[in-house]
């Protein structure tokens, strides 16, 4: 790394020593630690964590198509008990911020995660709103700017860890939830989750995935995750994450360029388990071409 180079940015009060993170659902910190050193990310987002053990949905739930990748794994997890017990020991030596994403099924399950982790050394929490609401028939948490807000008012009012909200990209006007969840407490935004995505095989005439419709991500989304973030970020003043079909260093930079504060990358990890280890020099390579010395210098640059 160029030791003239800061690269720390801060997220709702928590420093991260660069910009790069791993997106909720594509990391398993034991399998990645094989490929790379952990604390060379500015912090690993992990996958859902429910308040108790979810199954997920039925195989198959992952298909490759036309620039990405579609999924319906269903945030398939262990459960909060489990997380706390086995998996952040090994994450509290890792050398990195640890940031927990959140899913549930009603806004109980969410309250009862955020207060298990709230004497644990996780430093940040991630609030998936795309999580169906099963007492709502089953919409999605994120959809309306009241029920973004409702869930996000309650959280945060159990959460101990700075709350950051992870926005669904499925609605009409992202900029109108992003205000509602920051008028509710939010303490910085995360964007984008998958689009809502399908593939049928022609000569089956069956669906590829069990789910029938699946989350899409992947380069292929990275021109509609770069516009929600900058329209975001022109509207709500709080930190953002920024996600969606990161593949390289310039990828990355866009988004900064865009308004995002820090990134994380997911699908590249699937084709390449080092993929945020090769983004984290490729963006210190744009930064030195470009003369940049801080995170800050590269979204003050953008010229619209």
């Amino acid at each position: 790394m160029n030791n003239k180079l800061d690269l720390s940015v801060d997220i709702a009060g928590v420093t991260l020593k660069n910009p790069i993170t791993t997106a909720s659902g594509t990391f398993a910190p034991r399998e990645f630690a094989q490929f790379m050193d952990l604390s060379e990310l500015g912090g690993v987002i992990v996958k859902g964590i429910a308040n108790v053990p979810w199954e997920g949905n039925p195989t198959p739930r992952v298909a490759e198509t036309y620039g990405g990748m579609l999924n319906a794994v269903g945030l398939q997890n262990p459960g909060v008990d489990y997380f706390i017990e086995h998996d952040l020991p090994y994450l509290e030596k890792s050398g990195t911020k640890i940031i927990v994403n959140i899913a549930g099924r009603t806004i109980e399950d969410y309250c009862e995660v955020v207060e298990k982790l709230a004497d644990t050394n996780v430093d940040l929490l991630e609030l998936n709103i795309s999580c169906p609401n099963v007492k709502e028939g089953g919409i999605g948490f994120g959809t309306s700017p009241e029920m973004a807000a409702k869930v996000t008012r309650e959280v945060k009012a159990h959460s101990r860890q700075p709350l950051i909200v992870k926005l669904s990209p499925n609605v009409t006007d992202i900029v109108e939830i992003a205000q509602a969840v920051a008028e509710a407490g939010a303490d910085g935004l995360s964007l984008i989750n998958t689009l809502v995505g399908m593939k049928i095989d022609v000569n089956s005439k069956k669906a590829v995935l069990a789910n029938k419709i699946g989350g899409f991500s992947g380069p292929a989304i990275k021109p509609v995750a770069v516009r929600m973030v900058y329209q975001v970020a022109q509207a709500v003043d709080l930190p953002i994450i920024g996600l969606g079909g990161i593949m390289t260093g310039e990828d990355a930079a866009e988004f900064i360029l865009a308004g995002a504060d820090a990134i994380s990358v997911g699908t590249a990890s699937f084709a390449n388990p080092r993929a945020c280890i090769d983004i984290k020099e490729e963006l210190i390579n744009y930064m030195n071409k470009h003369g940049f010395k801080t995170i800050k210098e590269i979204q003050d640059a953008f010229k619209g």
